[in-house]
């Protein structure tokens, strides 16, 4: 048996509805920045002004940072699985396929997490239950992904591919993670956001060499602010908020509200459209990963009882 749940309120799923929408629109403001701003900066930029935000934050709770070498290079492992190579490769991947479909393809980031877990330590094995989401999900990206990318894989089927590495970068960082738990939340992320920024600073000036790109237009520049400002930095600290009044268990159920929502917002903003295997995709990893929270079912068996 899992941990007890805790009982949500009002102000709890406010700040989880908040908090959907801030991570949904982080999908439509890379989809705008990409179109001018390259990967490598745009995760630069996203990192480095995200940790300088959090740091902020953690100087004035009067939390300090860790000194030890050691810390360090734990935190810089977790930075490179959660920020640098994640996000390098998601707004690559955006580049070529649709924000809704992106978004669709991370959901998988928890089944994964499940898999990490079962192999990587010694208190989280798989069951039965977890089995049976996990199927339903990875199902249900086989589905996402379609027949036609094995037949005809292009730059359209290696961005599917690299998103879905991003997501098994997250499913990584959360099972590192986990020696950070003395630490306070904040420390961490902005400890990881700050190593991140070193580690992609050289990248974006050797590859990406910004210096010689044309001046981003509005557009750009306003989803680069709206995306380290609001889906970084801002969501960082309403996530650690929620974590702490609300607990893990609850706050996966963003993973439920993301997907519609950035789907939502691709379709009205971007004219997007979902093809009917990408909706049973989604359908199913919805389907998996409600067999894995195990709330919905243990709900209608009361309804049934």
């Amino acid at each position: 048996m899992g941990p007890a749940l805790r009982p949500m309120t009002l102000g709890d799923w406010v700040l989880l509805g908040l908090l959907g929408i801030l991570w949904s629109g982080s999908y439509l403001f890379v989809a705008l920045a990409v179109r001018e701003v390259p990967p490598f900066t745009l995760t630069f930029v996203r990192v480095a002004l995200g940790a300088l935000a959090l740091a902020a934050v953690a100087r004035a709770s009067g939390l300090t940072f860790p000194t030890d070498a050691r810390v360090w290079a734990a935190l810089a492992l977790g930075g490179f699985l959660n920020c640098a190579l994640p996000f390098a490769l998601l707004f690559w991947g955006q580049m070529h396929i649709a924000s809704s479909l992106a978004a669709i393809l991370i959901s998988t980031g928890p089944l994964l997490t499940i898999i990490c877990a079962h192999f990587m330590t010694h208190d989280e094995r798989l069951n039965g239950r977890k089995i049976a989401g996990v199927s339903l999900g990875l199902l249900g990206a086989a589905v996402l992904i379609g027949i036609d990318a094995l037949r005809d894989f292009g730059v359209q089927s290696l961005a599917q591919v690299a998103i879905l590495g991003a997501a098994l970068c997250y499913a990584l960082a959360a099972v590192v993670s986990r020696q950070f738990a003395g630490q306070p939340p904040i420390v961490t992320a902005t400890g990881q956001l700050a190593t991140s920024a070193a580690m992609v600073l050289p990248l974006s000036l050797i590859v990406d060499r910004p210096w010689l790109l044309p001046q981003p237009g509005l557009a750009a520049l306003g989803a680069t602010v709206g995306l380290t400002v609001f889906s970084t930095a801002f969501a960082y600290i309403l996530y650690f908020q929620l974590l702490r009044r609300a607990g893990a268990s609850n706050v996966m159920l963003v993973s439920f509200l993301t997907p519609v929502g950035a789907s939502i917002l691709g379709i009205v903003v971007l004219g997007e459209h979902l093809a009917a295997h990408n909706l049973l995709g989604m359908a199913l990893i919805f389907a998996g990963l409600a067999v894995i929270d195990g709330r919905m079912l243990a709900a209608a068996r009361r309804i049934a009882a």
